[in-house]
């Protein structure tokens, strides 16, 4: 076995230890993750019955592969202990009950990284989970990552942004899973038994974010012709910068969730809604951020600024043209934003060229936030069917609806005798299409969205944008 090099604690308090990556451990754990993988179903389990299975020895031999190897790694990382013992434990447990849908919640109970959010500091994950917009089945997957834990965002969540729950995190580096859109880790995608009673951390990958960012705003500034001020061409041309803009962008949009004047369950998990509702959701949170990164530029928090052009070209050049267009609530609220910028005259498309006032930006991009703020503080008194005809009317007063749209006839055109959830069913897959801007947007941009699945801090952005 190879020597393992004790850790030690930098002058700052940062843990600081060999790179798990760079053990000879770790791609033999990423080599067994992988073999092991395509016999699992979508639901994780191996059926050692069908056609062309694997023999049950054959699978236990690349489960002890993978018990070793993390066994090995476990020493660089003491306070993973407890989760890689429990981790350990649910291997076991899980081969040698026949390789049937995996149970892993005594090792994410024991997984808790909220509880020392230290800058740079590694962890390594190991799962059978889905990757959120990336795999749907519930593989094994294995991360390595590091915290993003800057002492000025730590001060901000202690005195301002209360969020304990919260992680910033970068790639390592990852198994196929990850090869993929995904950016989070969260708790509730990992294969248990039953959910626990609730989730103590949730982590979002700035460094993918913010390299899709730099890639798709570049090509996007180039195709539209966009003259940008210094401040944001040197934004562009810095990852860490960008990585600090996210970091805070995201613990102040996951925060909003549960701050403001809410309907129950402001995430809508359990909840059967038109997707316009998850949409205007997800904006509300970013504009949430957008607004208090205003107040934080006039303190003197030089991620503020950045913050606040992140939110206006991730949501205008990002948003609307990734990924299909069956419920994309995320390219929704960015179509939104865009057609409320451009009837304020904020955006103009002119000769072939997008201008942006960039003196008024903060203050309309502030006050189409506040037409959200308001229709959920009225929705507190509304039915749920009012409040979902209200939140139409606010999306479609800027957007325009699918000519074949039942919504957009008004509530004459639905049967009303149904429950709610019920007339979900009578939204169209695509009630917003994107306009001719966006049609032709999507076009030129097609390639550099494309190159960006799998991008990372390491990854050559400025090619991905000329692509």
């Amino acid at each position: 076995m190879t020597e393992i090099l004790a850790p030690a604690v930098s002058e700052g308090g940062v843990l600081s230890a060999e790179r798990v990556v760079e053990h000879p451990a770790w791609p033999v754990l990423k080599a067994a993750v992988e073999e092991l993988r395509v016999w699992q179903s979508e639901d994780g389990a191996i059926d050692l019955e069908a056609d062309g299975a694997p023999a049950s020895d054959a699978v236990r031999a690349v489960v002890d592969r993978m018990i070793g190897a993390v066994e090995e790694l476990a020493p660089l990382l003491p306070h993973n202990a407890a989760y890689h013992q429990a981790l350990v434990a649910d291997l076991r447990k899980w081969a040698d009950q026949g390789f049937g849908v995996p149970d892993f919640l005594d090792s994410l109970l024991a997984f808790q990284p909220a509880e020392a959010r230290v800058d740079g500091l590694q962890h390594l994950v190991l799962f059978p989970m889905y990757t959120q917009n990336g795999n749907p089945d519930r593989n094994f997957e294995a991360v390595v990552l590091r915290m993003v834990w800057p002492e000025w965002l730590s001060e901000l969540e202690r005195t301002r942004y209360d969020n304990p729950l919260f992680l910033g995190i970068t790639f390592e580096d990852f198994t196929a899973g990850y090869d993929t859109n995904s950016a989070v880790l969260f708790p509730e995608t990992i294969a248990v038994r039953e959910a626990p009673e609730r989730f103590t951390w949730g982590g979002i990958f700035c460094d993918r974010e913010a390299a899709r960012f730099r890639a798709v705003s570049e090509a996007a500034v180039d195709v539209l012709g966009i003259d940008l001020p210094e401040d944001i061409k040197a934004l562009l041309d810095d990852q860490q910068r960008c990585q600090e803009a996210f970091v805070l962008w995201d613990m102040v949009h996951d925060r909003t969730h549960s701050h403001g004047d809410l309907p129950f369950d402001p995430f809508m998990i359990k909840q059967r809604q038109p997707f316009w509702m998850y949409g205007l959701e997800e904006l509300r949170c970013d504009l949430t951020a957008f607004k208090e990164a205003v107040k934080l530029e006039a303190e003197g928090f030089a991620q503020a600024r950045d913050v606040q052009y992140a939110v206006i070209f991730d949501r205008m050049f990002r948003f609307p043209v990734t990924g299909d267009r069956v419920r994309n609530y995320d390219g929704l609220g960015g179509q939104l934003l865009f057609a409320y910028l451009h009837r304020h005259d904020v955006v103009r498309w002119t000769d072939n060229t997008l201008h942006i006032d960039w003196d008024r930006a903060p203050q309309v991009t502030n006050q189409l936030c506040g037409e959200i703020e308001k229709l959920y503080r009225d929705g507190i008194d509304r039915p749920k069917l009012v409040h979902w005809f209200k939140a139409y009317e606010l999306v479609s007063d800027y957007l325009a609806p699918h000519p074949g749209s039942t919504w957009a006839k008004g509530p004459e055109a639905l049967d009303l005798s149904l429950p709610p959830r019920k007339l979900v069913d009578d939204v169209l897959p695509d009630e917003f299409p994107l306009s001719m801007f966006y049609e032709a947007l999507a076009k030129k941009l097609r390639n550099v969205i494309a190159s960006t699945k799998g991008m990372t801090a390491d990854s050559d952005v400025h090619a991905a944008a000329a692509a």
